[in-house]
């Protein structure tokens, strides 16, 4: 403990070094009255928003809004804490007007530290997290009560409009996106089959089965030829017979009648020849033509099951984008607006100031034992046995031989 060994050696330093105790106690008491008087009072209240869940089962009617409760909230946070959307609330409600010398930066850094924005996770189902958020907390700490309370409700308006606008601004993206692909492939299709269209005329392939019916025909056509061939042999024998059978009249007769019949005959195998002729040459670029339709129905089929695909998709982006503009799909709602705080949530004044004073004291204690510790001189009987282990005779005390210090008004006198 250095030269305090007793509380008369305790007592003895306060009384040497009393000017210097007062003075440092003296500055260190008003240094804690103006930094109590230069504290302003701070107000905190907090603004309860909860999730609810849609009132329609996702089975039933799903939404197109996809994604954790939590990542959202945390860029609509990320939205609300932006240097824009901050100076907005500022000039709105005049905040750290009183703080001329605060430039624009400095007053967003300190609303960004006033208004804190807090989630509660939900309870979960199962073991797995998916990230769903229950209650959301705005809590916002202002110089005054007002101040607060507007600061909290106007956070708390702003989550509830950008959580809801930013739902529907998804919703109505997903629905126009499946809207454009499926008028894109409708077209495609439509496309597709003026395509198919042009090539079948081009082709004289006018229905599906005209290469089948043109086959047949041409067996039809066969089959007439060969029946003709019959009748001309029929014919050629009945007049044989007549030459030998009858009269010269009759046979000539019967004859002329033969020829004519064969002439008829002629002209139908020639009609049937050419047009045998004219199939079996639009036969010969059949196989080119299948394959070419069958790769523009493959094409046709695939774009059709993605026109069908497509359609479903727009239907429940549909049924989305209804949902969250009827606020029938998860949204935000206040449970418990923003109260006027009562009291203000730093401490009093009087308290720090008397801190202040009870810190100036013991720090004027530990300056002068510091003073001491500087200038360490044995002054008493006890001291000297304490620290050489030799007792002392005779203690001469100081002797003060200048003269006594008179005033001004004694030397007067």
């Amino acid at each position: 403990m250095g030269p305090i060994y007793s509380l008369g050696d305790f007592l003895d330093m306060v009384r040497r070094r009393l000017f210097t105790i007062f003075c440092v106690f003296v500055f260190g008491c008003l240094m804690s009255l103006w930094f109590a008087a230069s504290q302003q009072h701070e107000y905190e209240t907090a603004e309860v928003l909860q999730i609810t869940q849609p009132q329609i089962a996702g089975e039933l009617a799903k939404s197109t809004v996809e994604g954790s409760s939590a990542r959202r909230m945390q860029l609509i946070e990320q939205r609300l804490m932006a240097r824009g959307t901050l100076l907005e609330i500022i000039g709105k409600f005049g905040l750290y007007a009183d703080q001329d010398s605060l430039t624009e930066l400095q007053k967003v850094v300190q609303l960004r530290t006033a208004v804190q924005i807090t989630g509660v996770a939900a309870a979960r189902e199962g073991f797995a997290d998916d990230g769903t958020i229950s209650v959301l907390t705005i809590t916002a700490r202002m110089p005054t009560a007002e101040q607060a309370q507007q600061v909290a409700s106007e956070f708390g308006r702003r989550t509830v409009e950008l959580s809801m606008s930013t739902r529907i601004d998804q919703a109505r993206e997903t629905l126009r996106f499946f809207v454009q692909k499926e008028a894109a492939l409708a077209d495609q299709v439509a496309a597709l089959e003026d395509e198919i269209a042009a090539y079948r005329n081009a082709n004289d392939v006018t229905l599906p089965g005209t290469i089948e019916f043109r086959r047949a025909e041409i067996a039809a056509m066969n089959e007439g030829l060969l029946e003709i061939a019959r009748e001309r042999i029929e014919i050629r024998r009945a007049a044989d017979r007549a030459q030998s059978t009858e009269r010269a009249a009759t046979a000539r007769r019967l004859q002329e009648e033969a020829e004519q019949q064969l002439a008829t005959l002629d002209a139908q195998e020639a009609l049937l020849t050419r047009r045998r002729a004219g199939l079996e040459a639009s036969l010969q670029t059949t196989p080119e033509v299948e394959r070419q339709l069958g790769a523009y129905d493959r094409r046709l089929e695939q774009l059709q099951g993605e026109l069908a695909q497509m359609t479903a998709r727009r239907n429940e982006a549909e049924v989305g984008f209804r949902l969250e503009a009827s606020h029938q799909a998860e949204r935000l709602t206040v449970i418990e607006p923003a109260p006027l705080p009562d009291y203000p949530v730093t401490g009093a004044r009087k308290t720090k100031a008397l801190m202040g004073a009870a810190a100036s004291a013991v720090l004027a204690l530990l300056a002068a034992f510091l003073l001491e510790l500087r200038h360490p001189v044995l002054r008493t009987a006890a001291q000297m046995e304490r620290e050489t282990g030799l007792m002392p005779v005779v203690s001469i005390p100081v002797m003060d031989t200048r003269p006594p210090r008179r005033g001004w008004f004694r030397r007067k006198a």
